[in-house]
């Protein structure tokens, strides 16, 4: 069967994945994109798992409406910037301009998402890297470079020989969720694991965590559905 889905207002596309590995039949939701993907024994017939997808299809659409839709960027949309919503209008000049009553980019309609983003990028980076700074400085430790991705599994990483990485959407995020995970990065100069003494570092040079940890947990994945 080619292009499985579950019929209604919208259709909802379904993801199907035999694992040898599998002994049932179960089910994820992306946060990030909204992919509903079944995982089924190999063997299992496809039928079944459909009608597994079937009987859970009120739990599927109740949890996709949580998640909101996509949101495509561009004029007129908003977005959020250091945790605050902004609308975008078109701008003049050469510059994006963002002030209290908004964000305004220059340039043909149809450049604006992709010149917002790399815009964005610009000021993460120069966030990011002011925070990784200031947190390194306090632990007593130097970090050998920098650098940003759009990723998806992760807000940020420590290499072996001191090297950060950021997801450059951490710059929509409030201000205090950017500092944790930089925080949390550079600790990891010190401890590379996830023992209490590293958490005992994070402490020490960010403060009580807990907030801004469980922010990225409830809200992060929101941050995946702006579109550039």
């Amino acid at each position: 069967m080619s292009d499985p889905h579950l019929p209604g207002d919208p259709p909802i596309p379904l993801i199907l994945r035999r694992s040898a590995q599998a002994k049932r039949i179960s089910l994820r939701i992306s946060q990030l994109d909204g992919r509903v993907t079944l995982t089924m024994p190999k063997r299992l017939a496809e039928r079944e798992a459909l009608d597994f997808a079937r009987s859970k299809e009120e739990w599927i659409r109740k949890h996709l409406e949580a998640r909101g839709d996509d949101v495509l960027v561009g004029l007129g949309s908003e977005l959020p910037l250091s945790g605050k919503m902004y609308r975008i209008s078109a701008g003049k000049g050469r510059r994006v301009q963002i002030t209290p009553e908004g964000i305004f980019v220059p340039g043909p309609a149809e450049r604006v998402g992709a010149r917002l983003g790399a815009h964005l990028r610009e000021i993460a980076r120069d966030r990011l890297a002011g925070a990784s700074d200031d947190y390194a400085a306090i632990l007593g430790r130097s970090y050998a470079r920098l650098s940003l991705r759009d990723t998806r599994s992760r807000w940020g990483s420590c290499t072996s020989d001191g090297g950060l990485m950021y997801s450059w959407r951490l710059v929509m995020a409030p201000p205090e969720v950017l500092d944790y995970v930089a925080a949390h990065e550079v600790a990891h100069l010190a401890q590379m694991n996830h023992s209490q003494a590293f958490w005992d570092e994070v402490t020490r040079i960010y403060g009580d965590y807990a907030a801004a940890r469980g922010w990225l947990r409830l809200h992060g994945s929101t941050l995946h559905r702006y579109k550039f």
